[in-house]
């Protein structure tokens, strides 16, 4: 794209502006995006979940300039609504074809694939947005995080949640102290997995459906409707289960207000990096997730900030008697402080309250406001796409915040306790856990 403006003052304009640390760091598409304030956005999977996100960044005004879907057919519509975009099944082809045409990419595939898919991305200096969880794998996280920070991209994972003002305040009431030093952590989810069988049968893949392209890097297996298009979640080889599908949105208090991120920054974690994970699964299933587990995350000391414990239910919860009197609800993040707790009973952490109620009944207080306050998430993306500030929820939150919840269900493959260390990405007693970290492609595929 081309501008009248002078490349030297505008950047000079941006600094004096406070657009800040983005604009000095990617000039040249900042430059660019100030001529012309339209992203060219494409979308990857947007027959499910993407759907509503495209329309936001339609609404926003940017330009949809291609689609890819490996469902035709549950894609038509959204086909339809945007007859100007290219259509594509495979996102590879679509890179290839119209890589200078495209500024920023929506990734929302099923878990198994946006790990390759985003990388595809940002390899090609495309900013990304990722829904959550950030990938399938512990390994394929950390990949995501180094990357974005190389090639210097804006990205945001679609833990929406993450931009409710109230989320942020109770992360500014931990920083400040107001419920004391927290030594322990309680995070759970409204339900289980259980075990899954592979269905014996082998029916024909749906007209419009190329069963091929939806598996990806994933081994080959026949196709069925137990996998796709809705069911693939409580499936290890495609999904997270209820704890990976829903820990980047309910455990993201918990992650923010512990500054847990520091873990992985070697700058702040010096030699404490070691995480001892150790899981109680109902049931040892390869192919799903038990029914319920319960897993003990131990967090080390983060500079002044003490070692945490946490504790992860699937279906299981905590004790009523940490809830001080309040009711414990179906979905709950606890942060237990010397001076009091911090609950929130929303998976997407919309909402809190200060226990015991009682004590903070007339509580107004608190730390100044700290954190930037947000017009919504993926408005967020998009401006920070055009140099206008940062997104809350980069890749360098969202890859350690995926790293847990996929450790934990990892641990509930393995006998524990498992030590890992968050700077190398390894687990350091256990051949069997660190196989588990990874796995191998089919042919064809790469991060």
């Amino acid at each position: 794209m081309n501008s009248t403006l002078n490349r030297r003052r505008f950047l000079r304009r941006a600094v004096h502006s406070g657009a800040g640390l983005l604009l000095l760091r990617n000039s040249k598409l900042a430059f660019a995006y100030e001529a012309n304030s339209k992203l060219n956005i494409a979308g990857i999977g947007v027959g499910g979940q993407g759907r509503g996100i495209l329309d936001a960044f339609h609404r926003f005004g940017h330009n949809i300039v291609a689609l890819c879907d490996v469902d035709e057919q549950r894609a038509g519509d959204i086909f339809s609504k945007h007859p100007f975009a290219r259509r594509y099944q495979d996102f590879r082809k679509m890179f290839d074809e119209m890589e200078r045409g495209i500024d920023a990419v929506l990734v929302a595939t099923p878990d198994h694939t946006h790990a390759v898919a985003a990388m595809a991305a940002m390899r090609r200096g495309k900013h990304v947005y990722c829904e959550k969880p950030l990938t399938r794998t512990v390994h394929e996280s950390r990949v995501m995080r180094e990357a974005a920070l190389r090639h210097k991209v804006v990205t945001q994972m679609g833990n929406q949640g993450s931009a409710e003002s109230r989320l942020r305040r109770a992360v500014e009431l931990v920083w400040g102290g107001v419920i004391g030093e927290v030594r322990e952590a309680h995070i759970w989810f409204g339900g289980g997995n259980g075990p899954m069988k592979r269905p014996a049968e082998s029916p024909a893949a749906p007209a419009g459906l190329n069963w091929d392209l939806w598996l990806g890097p994933a081994p080959w297996r026949p196709y069925h409707s137990a996998y796709a298009p809705a069911s693939w979640r409580a499936w290890r080889d495609f999904g997270s289960g209820i704890v990976g599908d829903f820990a980047c949105h309910t455990a993201n208090i918990m992650f923010r207000a512990l500054r847990l991120e520091e873990l992985w920054d070697p700058a702040q974690a010096g030699a404490r990096s070691i995480i001892r994970v150790q899981s109680w699964p109902s049931e040892v299933d390869r192919e799903g997730y038990p029914t319920s587990s319960k897993t003990l995350i131990e967090i080390p000391a983060r500079g002044a900030l003490p070692p945490v414990k946490m504790t992860w239910y699937a279906k299981e919860k905590p004790s009523e008697d940490l809830m001080l009197g309040h009711k414990r609800g179906d979905w709950g993040d606890l942060l237990v402080g010397s001076k009091g707790s911090l609950y929130s009973d929303n998976p997407w952490n919309a909402h809190y309250v200060l226990l015991p109620e009682k004590k903070f009944e007339d509580f107004k207080g608190g730390p100044a406001e700290s954190l930037p306050r947000s017009k919504g998430h993926q408005w967020e993306w998009v401006e920070a796409c055009k140099g206008n500030g940062k997104t809350f929820s980069p890749f360098e939150i969202g890859g350690p915040l995926t790293e847990l919840a996929q450790l934990a269900n990892l641990a509930t493959l393995v006998e524990g306790p498992l030590e890992f260390d968050a700077l190398s990405g390894k687990i350091l007693n256990s051949t069997a856990a660190s196989a588990l970290l990874h796995r191998e492609y089919r042919a064809g595929w790469t991060l």
